[in-house]
């Protein structure tokens, strides 16, 4: 029989990608549990849904009752934490989910996982809870200089402050319970199936369908991007060969500013489809992808400049990322116009496109 793991938020962006690496480079069930949100969505799954080795479970992390249940029900190996609200935007807008999902819902799962060792002492030794979380719990960087394990932590948003909370709950319940766990603090993720809130999607769709590119502010932000299936090779190795109670960083080492990523995208486009054969653009009389970059109001506390210094990984486990930020961009580019379908679904009853994070809270208490 095989051994399970327990993937959350295996409906997301980074979890439909892993789930799909774990399938193809274990012999594990692989069991998702995700409370299908407006970002995760069964048709991210939909060529994995009858694989042998694949079970779907719709339940919410932060539900502690269904969490217990379905740990002792299933009996786990592993669990990669994946369930997450991530868009900062929207966290300006409403921190109240964000609290419930980051830190109510990974409380939920340590104390799960506690509870399943507790009646399992011998899973003990081969247990792992892996808790993915965000390099944006580092706060902002100089113009040198770059994130280490050793960074302290200083969000700056609702969103980096549950993760970084998240965070410490992880490092506590190793120190005090001795739940064999690991933590990865990643840079932005970029690649297939991504929601099209986040940068490169909404820049892509916009672009197709001739609408503006928002670039917040001087589009000086510089991030460090990370090709998604590169993230999901390092948590599998992280998962395999990392040493409980330890935290890795992990960067893809394309450090890039916003408009530069813009212009990138532009120039992807303009190769997979001319501007020059683009109805939408020519009923405005535009030439060019590049003439829809229009510059917006920046969002509160938006942090300048992100770099990680994966070197421990790289080290210690033997991870480094494959993909070069361009050719990484390019494919990307190549999938969203590929699977238009799959970005029509996801999207449907959704405003996924509209501007958030101006400070404007929709919380009530």
């Amino acid at each position: 029989m095989n051994d399970t793991l327990l993937v959350t938020g295996g409906a997301g962006f980074i979890g439909s990608n892993f789930v799909r690496h774990a399938l193809a480079n274990t012999p594990w069930r692989v069991v998702v549990i995700d409370r299908l949100t407006y970002a995760g969505n069964l048709a991210s799954l939909e060529d994995v849904r009858h694989h042998s080795r694949f079970d779907f479970v719709q339940a919410d992390i932060a539900d502690g009752r269904a969490m217990q249940e379905l740990f002792l029900g299933r009996r786990p190996v592993a669990v990669v934490n994946l369930a997450a609200e991530t868009h900062v935007d929207r966290s300006i807008d409403g921190p109240r989910a964000f609290v419930a999902s980051n830190l109510n819902g990974t409380f939920e799962l340590l104390e799960a996982s506690r509870q399943l060792l507790q009646c399992e002492p011998a899973l003990k030794e081969r247990f792992r809870l892996l808790h993915v979380s965000t390099d944006e719990v580092y706060g902002s960087l100089g113009a040198t200089g770059a994130f280490t394990e050793w960074t302290p932590y200083a969000p700056t948003s609702p969103y980096a402050a549950t993760k970084a909370g998240a965070d410490h709950l992880v490092r506590a319940y190793f120190e005090t319970f001795g739940v064999p766990t690991l933590t990865t603090n990643c840079s932005n993720n970029y690649g297939p199936y991504q929601y099209p809130e986040k940068l490169i999607p909404l820049m892509v769709l916009n672009a197709l369908e001739g609408k503006p590119l928002p670039i917040y502010g001087d589009g000086k932000n510089v991030r460090d991007w990370l090709y998604v299936e590169d993230h999901c090779a390092a948590l599998l190795a992280t998962l395999e060969r990392g040493r409980p109670g330890e935290k890795y960083n992990i960067g893809g080492g394309g450090e890039r500013d916003n408009v530069s990523i813009v212009e990138t995208l532009c120039a992807a486009l303009e190769r997979l489809a001319p501007a020059r054969c683009n109805r939408a653009l020519a009923s405005r009389g535009i030439s060019a992808y590049a003439a829809l970059k229009t510059f917006v109001p920046d969002r509160p506390g938006h942090d300048r400049r992100y770099a990680i210094d994966a070197s421990k990984i790289r080290g210690e486990i033997g991870w480094r990322a494959v993909h070069d930020l361009d050719g990484g961009l390019f494919r990307t580019v190549e999938w969203y116009l590929a699977n238009r379908a799959w970005c029509d679904v996801v999207q449907r009853g959704e405003a996924a496109r509209e501007r958030r994070g101006l400070g404007f809270s929709q919380d009530r208490p």
